[in-house]
């Protein structure tokens, strides 16, 4: 059973001295700490030839009272001598009236941090995508270990799974468009140019950039967390270990599926605003459904049809590659899972918007207005 921690005062010639005896652990000290406080007069040192075990706590202890009385410790076992060692090395006052940063230095801080994040981000993301052509060259030289289930199902979480959604997202934002086209319009007695609104803007621009923000929203965020949780369990760790890729079993299946449903969901998107936007003329302009389509097909030129088709597996390829590559980031905890799934999120629509801007730009350079 363990002795517990006890002193003894010692009336020398040169001086009083404090002996210690025991073991100095946390679970021994008992009330040894207040019992160092309450002792009166000067003391020369502090012996503790019959200090049996000894941890940090007691160390600390010791060492506090040496150095607040000003005497010096004799009798110190090995172990004793190593845990004051570093015990006096480390005992360190804290600067409590350090001067508060400035403002305007704080701002500029944040500013210099968020720029070194940014461009670290932005080289993890290139050297990522560089891992993701290496991968999908892999699977087209070896067809056989593409995981087929595995991108079945991603094909249907997706897609299939989203179509409510946004297709509900895409009428409302039809009736949107038309009724605030028609609003403007009013002014000058064009309310049939509402029809040129719908149907130019959503096939071109609305429909496709709308269903990427909603799939970032929706799978690249499940992404981000699942592979996250993924990392935090070790499992990608573990299929490294026996010999699986986790870019062709956990980041090709997703990139491949997201890649091949944007098309796919961009034109059921912009299909389903044209729906919404028809209804609204139908309804509170009067221009019948008949007329709305014919209008249509006179003024929607099919290169903008072309134009969502092709930046739509673009931005599918950002929204993959974001989800993948911020969950594969995942260290340390839980909330790292959380803080990683809105930077997938908030990365996948920024890039989406950026490179949306760059294709409307090279598409007017090509004369595709």
């Amino acid at each position: 059973m363990s002795q517990q921690a006890d002193l003894e005062e010692r009336n020398e010639g040169d001086g009083n001295a404090v002996a210690l005896s025991g073991n100095l652990s946390l679970a021994c000290l008992g009330t040894l700490p207040d019992r160092l406080d309450s002792v009166e007069g000067p003391i020369t040192r502090v012996d503790l030839s019959a200090v049996g075990h000894i941890d940090t706590i007691g160390a600390w202890v010791v060492h506090r009272f040496a150095q607040e009385r000003g005497a010096r410790i004799e009798g110190a076992g090995e172990e004793a001598a190593r845990l004051l060692d570093v015990v006096g090395r480390n005992d360190m006052p804290c600067d409590r009236a350090a001067r508060p940063v400035p403002a305007l230095q704080r701002v500029l801080a944040q500013i210099g941090e968020a720029t070194i994040t940014t461009g670290h981000t932005l080289l993890g993301l290139i050297n990522f995508l560089g891992a993701t052509v290496i991968s999908f060259f892999q699977l087209l030289r070896h067809p056989s270990r593409l995981r087929l289930n595995a991108v079945v199902q991603r094909l249907e979480v997706v897609g299939v799974a989203a179509l409510a959604i946004i297709g509900l997202m895409s009428f409302l934002i039809g009736i949107v468009i038309a009724q605030q086209g028609s609003v403007q319009l009013e002014q000058f007695g064009m309310e049939v140019l509402t029809v040129n609104l719908v149907g130019r803007l959503t096939f071109r621009e609305l429909g496709v950039l709308m269903t990427a923000i909603m799939v970032a929203g929706r799978s690249g965020s499940a992404f981000a967390a699942q592979i996250g949780t993924m990392m935090l369990n070790e499992e990608v760790d573990a299929m490294r270990t026996i010999g699986v890729s986790p870019m062709e079993a956990l980041v090709m299946p997703r990139i491949i599926s997201t890649v091949i449903m944007m098309p796919l969901l961009g034109f059921y998107s912009s299909l389903v605003a044209i729906i919404g936007g028809g209804f609204f003329c139908a309804v509170a302009l009067g221009i019948p459904p008949v007329t709305f389509v014919q209008r249509l097909r006179e003024v929607v030129p099919i290169t903008d049809l072309w134009i969502g088709l092709i930046k739509a597996p673009v931005f599918g390829l950002i929204i993959g590659m974001s989800g993948c590559f911020q969950g594969l980031q995942v260290r340390g905890n839980a909330e790292e899972v959380g803080l990683r799934t809105t930077a997938a999120v908030v990365q996948a629509i920024f890039l989406v918007i950026v490179i949306d801007a760059v294709f409307a730009v090279f598409f007017t350079w090509v004369g595709w207005k």
